[in-house]
């Protein structure tokens, strides 16, 4: 396993149960800085909870959660978590529907704002340049005037993302973002995905294996709260135990 001084996130050992249910079982996990990951696993393996501890929403029984190797998630709220670095993006997207995509990054731009003044005054130019920076990023710019309520289901999760990428996380997990996509919008997701790896650690959670293939990633199996395999998806594909409960229904 890789050192706890070398790894961007270490999880080792952790537990959470809900009313005697186990939904991380001693679960141990490790992602080195720069990495991407992918995670799989059937509903119930504890995708959601291990991602809840990491951003401070569950605190767990036992076991040590450290980001760039001293600070302790497990003493820290959702706040000060976000204030690290660790951005996360849910599932269903969460954009200011009402408002400009231009204005949704610029809401969401890293730093003390006061919702009333970034809605009533004009972005500064490095504001400005930031902004223009993530919509070619997230593929927007050709919609950045319009209201985000107007996107369709694949653009408000890149703007969502753009959005995470605003607040400048080092860690960036995201939660089965091709959900509900088309073929095409899952395709270049892939390719985002990687871009924004290029500069920023991001675990990715996902059900849709042609995505996971398409980003070519180490792959870790959850089932039961703990890791079952983890490898490349041709290797976790072939182990017979993720066959069995996983990828063979």
């Amino acid at each position: 396993m890789t050192e706890v001084t070398d790894a961007l996130l270490y999880l080792d050992g952790v537990t959470v149960s809900f009313d005697g249910f186990k939904a991380l079982n001693t679960l141990s996990f490790v992602v080195a800085p720069g990495e991407m990951r992918a995670v799989i696993g059937p509903n119930g393996a504890g995708k959601t909870t291990m991602m809840d501890v990491i951003t401070g929403k569950t605190r767990p029984d036992q076991g040590t959660a450290l980001f760039r190797g001293s600070a302790d998630l497990t003493k820290l709220d959702e706040a000060e978590i976000a204030t690290l670095g660790i951005g996360r993006k849910f599932q269903k997207p969460t954009v200011f529907e009402m408002h400009s995509v231009t204005d949704n990054l610029l809401l969401a731009l890293k730093g003390d704002r006061a919702p009333r003044r970034v809605l009533f005054a004009r972005e500064t130019l490095s504001e400005r340049a930031r902004i223009d920076e993530i919509l070619e990023t997230v593929r927007l710019s050709a919609v950045r005037r319009r209201l985000a309520g107007e996107l369709s289901h694949g653009q408000k999760q890149w703007l969502e993302i753009g959005m995470l990428l605003a607040q400048e996380p080092e860690l960036l997990l995201v939660d089965e973002p091709v959900a509900g996509m088309t073929d095409a919008e899952t395709a270049d997701t892939a390719d985002l995905l990687r871009r924004i790896n290029q500069t920023r650690t991001v675990v990715v959670v996902e059900h849709d294996m042609t995505f996971v293939r398409a980003l070519d990633v180490k792959v870790t199996v959850l089932h039961e709260g703990s890791v079952l395999a983890e490898g490349s998806l041709d290797h976790v594909s072939a182990d017979p135990r993720v066959v069995e409960v996983y990828l063979g229904r």
